[in-house]
């Protein structure tokens, strides 16, 4: 097990970004296996920027997604998600409409905002970004954590945000993995030791050879924060994919969207707030049998934690950018690793 979301089999992740010439920023793709997987979703916060949320409503008809889009470029990033349909419509993935090979690709996405911090404003992820981000995914397993895809150009707090992912195995066997994009006007990290907010959730395979910080560099950390003015605009948004190798309905995959929320609550303070978009997708691979009551409330329980989890590692292995510090940079002697240099 690699510890992501790629554990869930059949699950896969593509990212590309851009950096350089006014450039942070980048795409963040999920990929269902084939035949799709069945969707739920969960948007909290005052700034949401999503797409095709509403047909993962229990209510609506369509069960299944083919792949989730998380980007930056706030709305404008939503381009992104045309690269990956445009992949799918090519290779006869999606919806069935009609004859063979009329389909619909069912594609929901998400944006952070990052926008403006490789120094031009204007620069957002488009459809060309999209398909470097879905070609990656048929590349290979490997998730790339810290500022890559659509962590490119996070910030988490007054710290550089990234991608982080957690995988857990249930005692049946069953799968559940999370990515998250951490990008929060709150903080992760606890002003008054320097330590994560999530690290008490972790396991030890999460945060190899993280320890508490030294005084002097907490005490200097809250000297950068106090010198720094506080960000203009202040806005964000933190994004997560949970998936499950678990057999659910449209309407379990959204209870588990929220109860991922609660994932998010344990690793930033304050979260979901009215310049956050916070958005948790799930996504049902259907391979294993579906759980009973006490199955189904196991798998509740652990996926809030994976995602804290994921949480800690997208804020950990961040390097820094843009003006932004790295975890590792601000609180040197926490790491093992060391500073990202």
């Amino acid at each position: 097990m690699s510890n992501s979301i790629t554990d869930v089999p059949g699950i896969r992740v593509g990212q590309a970004e851009r950096t350089g010439e006014g450039w942070l920023t980048g795409v963040t793709v999920v990929l269902a296996p084939e035949g799709g997987a069945v969707g739920g979703v969960d948007v909290r916060g005052g700034g949401p920027g999503t797409r095709e949320t509403d047909l993962l409503d229990p209510r609506n008809a369509v069960e299944r997604v083919d792949a989730v889009v998380l980007t930056g470029g706030s709305a404008p990033g939503l381009a992104a998600v045309d690269g990956v349909v445009q992949r799918l419509l090519s290779a006869g993935i999606g919806y069935p409409v009609g004859g063979p090979g009329e389909v619909v690709p069912i594609v929901p996405a998400a944006v952070v905002f990052d926008l403006g911090r490789g120094g031009v404003f204007g620069h957002h992820p488009d459809a060309t970004l999209g398909s470097e981000a879905y070609d990656a995914a048929l590349a290979g397993p490997r998730v790339a954590e810290g500022s890559r895809g659509a962590g490119t150009g996070c910030r988490v707090g007054g710290l550089k945000g990234g991608v982080g992912t957690a995988s857990t195995v249930l005692p049946d066997g069953t799968v559940v993995g999370a990515l998250a994009v951490v990008n929060a006007v709150g903080s992760a990290v606890d002003p008054a030791t320097g330590e994560l907010y999530a690290a008490r959730h972790c396991e030890p395979r999460d945060l190899a050879g993280l320890r508490r910080p030294d005084p002097a560099d907490v005490a200097a950390a809250r000297d950068r924060a106090a010198a720094q003015p506080p960000p203009q605009p202040p806005l964000a948004t933190t994004l997560v994919v949970l998936a499950t190798d678990a057999t659910l309905t449209k309407a379990q995959c959204q209870k588990i969207s929220g109860i991922g929320h609660d994932g998010l609550a344990r690793a930033i303070d304050p979260v979901h707030t009215m310049f956050d978009g916070d958005t948790v997708f799930t996504l049902a691979t259907g391979r294993r049998p579906a759980p009973d009551r006490v199955g189904f409330h196991a798998l509740l329980v652990a996926a809030a934690t994976t995602v804290t989890r994921a949480v800690a590692r997208g804020v950990l292995t961040a390097d820094s950018a843009g003006g932004m510090r790295g975890y590792r940079d601000a609180f040197p002697t926490a790491s093992a690793l060391g500073s990202s240099g």
